[in-house]
């Protein structure tokens, strides 16, 4: 595990100012920040393990727990909510068994909820994997995770998993 870190590391120089982008590469290898190589972050670029963990915490984007090949993201601002939001969120929490901050056993969904996307005039909106899906409803919702699903499957018979 650490081999990667350290190629990583080596890449930015070892250089305390690029701690944001080492996190960032670090999270794309692993799919979140694991302790190990936090540790070994702030011996290479000679900051407190307190400072890696404050900008690892500060930032939305980083996870400190591991997280799912496919992150789901909900928008729950007033346009959502008052379109269906709640409908569509307790959806994909029965179709996938877990709660907005969680993943599922299997490590392939993380569900997040989030105050605004920004995007009002397509409420209810959800985020698949940064693809932003409209006028979502409860049925939509349940049809887009299991194709989701069908995709996951059909890549791991096929020998592409990631």
């Amino acid at each position: 595990m650490l081999e990667k870190v350290n190629r990583i590391l080596a890449s930015y120089g070892n250089d305390r100012a690029f701690l944001i982008g080492i996190l960032q590469d670090i999270q794309a290898e692993y799919n979140y920040l694991p302790p190990e190589p936090l540790e070994r972050v702030a011996e290479k670029v000679d900051v407190p393990l307190s400072q890696v963990l404050s900008m690892a915490t500060f930032f939305k984007a980083f996870s400190l727990k591991p997280r799912g090949k496919h992150l789901v993201t909900v928008c729950t601002g007033t346009a959502c909510h008052v379109r269906g939001a709640p409908q569509v969120l307790s959806s994909i929490e029965r179709e996938l068994k877990i709660k907005p901050g969680d993943t599922t056993d299997d490590l392939n969904f993380t569900v997040e909820a989030v105050n605004c996307l920004g995007s009002c005039a397509l409420a209810p909106l959800v985020v698949i994997d940064g693809k932003y899906h409209g006028h979502m409803s409860g049925k939509k919702i349940q049809t887009l995770l299991q194709k989701t699903k069908k995709l996951k499957r059909s890549e791991e018979e096929n020998g592409n998993d990631k």
